[in-house]
C-alpha cells in the first residue's frame, strides 16, 4: 500500500504527470516533456521507458531543431474516445485514438425541431457505425464527449433553456447518452468545445489563454484562462452574445435589447440582405459573396465584425487573453470581419491589452466543435485508467 511521502508514491505521481502531458499534448519529445513537467531528463527517459515497456506510450524517432529526438505519445491500443456534436441543423461524429488521431469521422443533418430521443436515437446509431467501420473493439471506448448548443448547468447536468434546440430544454444529455452507450460521458456547450478543438488542434495551439468566438444561430466564447477551460460556478461563462450594445436595440430571445447577439447572429442578420438576395441565404453564402467583391455582403460583414470587435474589447478589459480565434462560417471571411474586429478592439480596449491580443481566424471550421468532444474527453480521464490498464492483463476499464 502507498503512503504519501513514500518512494512508491512519488513514483507513481511522477508516471502520472509524464502520461498526463502527453496525453494532452498527443505527442512529445523528450525534452518537451522535461520542461513542461519539471522532471529531470534522465528521470523522464526512465519513465518513458517503464510506459513503453507497460505498453502505455509509443516512441519513434524523429527530430527537434535539427538534432535527433524521441516522440512519445500514448499507445493507439491504450483506449479510443468518442465525440459527438449537435449543432443547429447537423450531428457530427468522430472516433479517434489516445494519440490525438482522428480513425473515423462523419456528419449529417438533424431536424432541429425533431424531439431530444430522436437526437440520441440518431447520435447512438452513429457512434456504433463509425466504431464498428474502424474495425476495433468497442469495449476500447475509455468515454464519449458531447457538444450541445446551449449552457448546460454544472450542477445537474441539464441543458438549460434554448431557442436554438427547444425541443431538449431540460434534458440530461449526460445521463441519456450514457445510458445508451453504456460509458462515461462528458458534456460541454459548442463553444467551449470549440475553444478546445482550436486550442489543442487549431489556431489556438501555443496559447495558455485566448476566447473562441462563434458567430452561427447564436453567438458564444469558449474562454480558456491558464490552459483549463473557465465555465463559472454556474456553467454560463462565456456567454458574449447577450452583452448590451444598445439598450433601444431589438429585443433579444434573452429578453433584454440590443445585445450583441441582435446585431450579429445569422437570425438578424440574414434578413438584411434578403430583400436582394433572396430567401434563402444563408451566412455560408453571404461570406462567400462577399469575398467575390459583393458591396451589400461586405458592408453587413464588416458590420458583424465590428459589433463582434466590441465584444471582444470588453473581454480585453475583463479577461487580458492573448489571442482570439474566430469560428463558425464567419471565420472564412479573412480579413473582411477580423479587420474591423481589430479595429474595434483597438478602439475600445485598454491599449496594453489591446496591443497583447492577437486575432486570428479558426483553422478547423465546422469540425472544431466534435475534435474539442474528442479533446474533452482527453482532458477530464484520468491517468490512473491508463496506467493501471497497461499493467493489468485484461482490457481497459471503462470508468
Amino acid at each position: 500500500m502507498e503512503t504519501p511521502g513514500s518512494q512508491s508514491s512519488l513514483h507513481r505521481a511522477n508516471l502520472e504527470r509524464v502520461v498526463r502531458a502527453v496525453r494532452m499534448a498527443g505527442s512529445l519529445t523528450q525534452a518537451e516533456i522535461a520542461r513542461s513537467t519539471g522532471l529531470s531528463a534522465a528521470t523522464v527517459s526512465n519513465i518513458v521507458r517503464e510506459l513503453k515497456d507497460g505498453g502505455t506510450v509509443e516512441v519513434t524517432p524523429t527530430s527537434a531543431g535539427g538534432r535527433r529526438a524521441r516522440s512519445v505519445s500514448l499507445s493507439g491500443d491504450a483506449g479510443i474516445v468518442v465525440g459527438v456534436d449537435f449543432g443547429h441543423s447537423h450531428l457530427r461524429v468522430a472516433v479517434g485514438n489516445l494519440a490525438h488521431q482522428v480513425l473515423a469521422e462523419e456528419s449529417e443533418p438533424i431536424d432541429v425541431d425533431a424531439s431530444a430521443a430522436e437526437g440520441f436515437d440518431r447520435a447512438e446509431e452513429l457512434v456504433n457505425r463509425l466504431i464498428t467501420a474502424t474495425g476495433l473493439d468497442a469495449g476500447k471506448v475509455i468515454g464519449v464527449g458531447l457538444g450541445v448548443p446551449g449552457p448546460i448547468d454544472v450542477e445537474s447536468g441539464t441543458l438549460g433553456s434554448t431557442a436554438i434546440l427547444p425541443g431538449w430544454s431540460g434534458t440530461n444529455p449526460r445521463q441519456e447518452l450514457s445510458g445508451r452507450l453504456g460509458v462515461p460521458v462528458y458534456v460541454d456547450n459548442d463553444a467551449n468545445l470549440g475553444a478546445l478543438g482550436e486550442l489543442v488542434w487549431g489556431g489556438g495551439r501555443g496559447a495558455a489563454d485566448l476566447a473562441y468566438i462563434k458567430v452561427a444561430s447564436g453567438v458564444g466564447a469558449g474562454l480558456v484562462i491558464s490552459g483549463q477551460i473557465y465555465r463559472g460556478p454556474g456553467g454560463t461563462a462565456g456567454e458574449i452574445g447577450h452583452i448590451t450594445l444598445d439598450e433601444s436595440g431589438p429585443v433579444c430571445r434573452c429578453g433584454n435589447r440590443g445585445c450583441l447577439e441582435t446585431f450579429t447572429a445569422a437570425r438578424y442578420v440574414l434578413p438584411l440582405l434578403q430583400p436582394s438576395h433572396g430567401p434563402d441565404l444563408t451566412m455560408a453564402r453571404v461570406v462567400q459573396l462577399a469575398r467575390e467583391g459583393d458591396p451589400g455582403c461586405r458592408r453587413v460583414i464588416a458590420d458583424v465584425g465590428r459589433h463582434v470587435g466590441s465584444g471582444v474589447a470588453n473581454l480585453c478589459n475583463l479577461l487580458n487573453p492573448s489571442r482570439v480565434v474566430l469560428g463558425g462560417d464567419l471565420a472564412e471571411a479573412g480579413e473582411l470581419v477580423l479587420a474591423p474586429i481589430r479595429e474595434s478592439v483597438s478602439r475600445y480596449a485598454i491599449p496594453s491589452a489591446a496591443r497583447q491580443l492577437g486575432v486570428v481566424p479558426g483553422t478547423l471550421g465546422g469540425r472544431a466543435e466534435v475534435l474539442g468532444a474528442l479533446a474533452l474527453v482527453l482532458s477530464e480521464m484520468g491517468d490512473s485508467t491508463l496506467l493501471d490498464g497497461a499493467q493489468s492483463t485484461d482490457a481497459p476499464a471503462l470508468a
